[in-house]
């Protein structure tokens, strides 16, 4: 099929690649000619495992090309709105700024008979303002929202968990759409990937409400892990015994620093405002303390850290192993690392971060903190190291190697993936998050 994506943001250029991947002729289009220009040369403007094998290949291949030019959409079969949905400068609720933008202009140009497809993840009752802003253009409407997890987003994308389609039953329109949607997703379907067809409020709901319950299991077992610290039990022993039930499983039960990014954060407060502009004040109140959970980790990692240093970090030597919201990422939006790294430089310390694929992006965002590309420059000489994002490589650090870097062998293990007794048997303090381990240290 003629497939055009509009946005070629971090959604937009994997769905595009994915596309392309599946043998449709795709178009991406965007208004960043900068990242137009990469995208085209096959290099990727963000780090995404294994985007730049499938950018390359729909390169060599001639099925994938990118522009500026909106005019080249025309001729598409289906149209995919990528465009981001970032949360309002003025409220909570998601900013459909370049939702409206890329509509409108599309309107002018899809040809009638061609289907629009949203990706974008929504407030509940967007669908109805599109058609408004699709009208006349003579294209039909459904939504299709993303799963996508940064650092899996290939995958997600050749192998996702499910499809869902947003239709309107009540249209004539019903049956081309879902054609339209099961030939470009014929190589999924004949996988085997399940197919939900419902509703657009439902289709709406779907990407929030699953990222309000993953951060729900989040949150909930941080808030065990300050249980287990007061009780002096192991929140990892906890977690590991909770997760073999069945009903509640392992994913997303590891506790920690927390999450952030773009999507989570952004999408929770988004479902809150959705739920008080529709008195759900059940949903409201629960985000809210989901939220609230959340962000009230980092005072906590913050708060050690000043134990750990003797009741102040100010003069202190502080290294942060983490930039990126998570591993296997550039994307520093919302993260918990800089977050904590920031507030402990506002208190006095002498930071350092080092991260194998943020700096850069961590450098423009922050310029008052300081960054070091390698993780044994940036410790020389730091009084305590935090691991903060939980890298491949951060986790294989060696005990021995780096206590003769630092100044004194004390470590928070934001994340809880360190082997402390190995830690602790190479002469480290080891800090986690409700493991009862590691009490205040003297400050030499």
């Amino acid at each position: 099929m003629k497939i055009s994506v509009i946005g070629c943001g971090y959604l937009g250029a994997v769905h595009a690649a994915t596309l392309a991947s599946m043998g449709h002729e795709v178009v991406g289009v965007d208004t960043d000619a900068d990242k137009v220009a990469h995208l085209a040369r096959g290099f990727a403007p963000f780090f995404e495992p294994g985007l730049e094998e499938l950018l390359a290949e729909g390169r060599a291949t001639g099925r994938l090309r990118f522009t500026t030019e909106m005019d080249l959409v025309a001729a598409c079969e289906v149209h995919f709105l990528c465009v981001g949905t970032p949360q309002s400068k003025t409220s909570e609720i998601a900013d459909l700024t370049y939702v409206e933008a890329a509509t409108r202009s599309l309107a002018v140009r899809a040809k009638a008979g061609s289907v629009v497809v949203g990706k974008s993840t929504v407030p509940v009752g967007t669908v109805q303002r599109v058609r408004g802003w699709l009208a006349g253009s003579g294209a039909a409407l459904a939504w299709n929202p993303e799963f996508l997890r940064q650092g899996t987003a290939v995958k997600d994308s050749l192998v996702p968990d499910r499809l869902v389609y947003g239709v309107d039953d009540g249209d004539a329109a019903a049956p081309l759409v879902l054609r339209a949607l099961d030939e470009v997703y014929a190589p999924l379907l004949h996988a085997g990937v399940p197919r939900i067809v419902c509703n657009f409020a439902t289709a709406e709901l779907i990407k929030s409400a699953a990222n309000a319950y993953l951060a729900t299991k989040l949150s909930y077992i941080n808030a065990m892990a300050e249980l287990c610290d007061a009780a002096g039990a192991d929140v990892t022993q906890l977690s590991a015994a909770m997760g073999l039930d069945p009903r509640i499983g392992q994913r997303y039960l590891a506790a920690g620093l927390g999450f952030g990014g773009g999507c989570l954060p952004k999408d929770i407060r988004s479902f809150r405002a959705q739920a008080r502009g529709l008195s759900v004040d059940s949903v409201d109140m629960w985000m809210g303390l989901v939220d609230r959970i959340n962000v009230d980790q980092r005072a906590r990692v913050v708060s050690i850290t000043a134990e750990l240093c003797g009741g102040s970090v100010a003069g202190r030597r502080v290294t942060v192993l983490g930039a990126a919201f998570k591993p296997d990422t550039d994307d520093i939006r919302d993260s918990p690392a800089l977050d904590v790294a920031l507030r402990l430089a506002q208190a006095g310390a002498h930071v350092v971060v080092t991260d194998p694929k943020a700096i850069n992006n961590a450098w423009m965002r922050y310029p008052q903190l300081k960054f070091d590309p390698s993780a044994n420059s940036a410790c020389s000489g730091a009084e305590l190291v935090l691991l903060l994002t939980e890298w491949a490589e951060y986790r294989a650090l060696s005990p021995e190697e780096l206590g003769g870097i630092v100044a004194r062998p004390v470590i928070i293990d934001a994340r809880n993936v360190l082997d402390s007794k190995a830690w602790g048997a190479s002469g480290w303090t080891v800090r986690g998050l409700g493991t009862a381990s590691g009490a205040a240290v003297p400050v030499s």
